[in-house]
């Protein structure tokens, strides 16, 4: 039993200490950060947005429908689903505007700089250059 412990210890410590477990958590935290930014920018200056356009900072209290009778009544709140929908799209937009355009641009950036780069690797080196004048002289005085 205490081989399998050490075992399964050692194993633990492998999969914590790779890469890809500590990218991941590197991740989680970035994206709680993130998420905290996000909401923030839609609590606080998106959500205003919708609420001076359409009155009301969300949609919560719209078609609201109640069901049944007396003691056994039910209230369906589609305008908590309208809320959260809107939210999402605010989110998502918020995402493409925040993080994608810029990677894409970053991505766009990077490639226009690739084929310089490329160039200057396939220019001939000193040596390569040095090697050819005397190979031409050689085969000038033979």
């Amino acid at each position: 039993m205490a081989e399998k412990k050490t075992g399964f210890v050692a194993g633990f410590r492998e999969f914590i200490m790779r890469g890809n477990a500590i990218d991941l958590a590197v991740g989680m935290v970035i994206g709680a950060a993130f998420t905290a930014i996000i909401t923030a920018l839609v609590e606080k200056v998106l959500n205003p947005l919708v609420g001076a356009i359409f009155g009301k900072p969300n949609f919560d209290s719209l078609l609201t429908l109640t069901v049944g009778t007396g003691d056994h009544q039910a209230q369906i709140v589609f305008g908590a689903v309208i809320t959260a929908l809107v939210n999402f799209l605010l989110v998502a937009l918020a995402l493409y505007v925040c993080v994608v355009v810029p990677m894409n641009k970053l991505h766009e950036w990077q490639e226009a700089r690739k084929p310089a780069a490329e160039e200057e690797d396939s220019k001939p080196t000193e040596a390569e250059l040095l090697t050819e004048i005397r190979d031409l002289l050689a085969a000038k005085h033979a």
